[in-house]
């Protein structure tokens, strides 16, 4: 009997499993406070996380790398600080944004923003400046323990060049809807209690294989999920994959 075709879900399922006998766990976010990861989810946005680190030293050495040490800050010194990472005249008015709603809806606590609803906080979230979809996302997933799925650019890639769902023809919106639904399909089956957790790593793992070998320009060799590139052609001239 020839063996059972996995569906998608089972096969990201399964992609999981090869990471973490891979890579092991993750421990993500790399914070040491929850509010210290929602910075760091606002400074991410269009750089690497090399540069937020810097800016992160930045509050660090201000001290102002608390709620009370943003609200104290200058808007000015606030970009000055965040400038490493970039678009900081953006980014600053944002995280300033987010501590007055914290202040003026959830009397200046992260537990009281935690214990809102999933889907009420999430729209929360993308009504202030400088929020989308991923960024609410690790908000809600890794400062917050919300079992929130996070469809970034490597679980894009990843999912494409392995055949998994076709994204091309889709605008922003209902590309990360399609990942979100994907990976929520793959971890259907888990204990409900886990699925934070397991969101967790996932996309830490994710990031790690995307590091390492699903960049823009894909290096194969080596890779722990190169067994499941059934339907992809590899060009061997430039490491590119290309699926049918």
């Amino acid at each position: 009997m020839a063996p059972r075709t996995l569906s998608d879900p089972e096969r990201l399922r399964r992609i999981h499993g090869w990471l973490a006998a891979a890579y092991g766990p993750q421990h993500w976010w790399p914070a040491e406070t929850a509010f210290e990861v929602i910075l760091g989810a606002y400074l991410t946005q269009n750089t690497s996380w090399k540069a937020v680190e810097r800016s992160l030293a930045n509050l660090r050495t201000a001290g102002a790398l608390s709620i009370d040490g943003i609200r104290k800050l200058p808007a000015a010194k606030l970009q000055r600080l965040i400038r490493p990472s970039g678009f900081y005249t953006r980014k600053a008015p944002a995280i300033r944004a987010f501590v007055a709603l914290l202040d003026n809806e959830f009397g200046a606590s992260l537990d009281r923003l935690a214990a809102t609803p999933t889907e009420t906080l999430r729209q929360r979230l993308l009504a202030l400046p400088g929020v989308g979809d991923e960024t609410a996302d690790a908000i809600l997933l890794y400062a917050l323990g919300h079992p929130v799925p996070v469809a970034d650019a490597y679980l894009r890639r990843l999912v494409e060049r392995h055949g998994l769902i076709s994204t091309k023809s889709q605008d922003h919106s209902a590309t990360y809807a399609a990942l979100v639904k994907l990976t929520r399909d793959a971890f259907s089956k888990d204990p409900h209690a886990k699925q934070a957790l397991l969101f967790n790593e996932f996309h830490a793992l994710t990031v790690a294989v995307g590091k390492a070998h699903c960049r823009s320009r894909a290096h194969c060799d080596g890779c722990p999920l190169a067994p499941d590139l059934p339907h992809a052609h590899r060009d061997i001239s430039d490491q590119r994959i290309t699926i049918e």
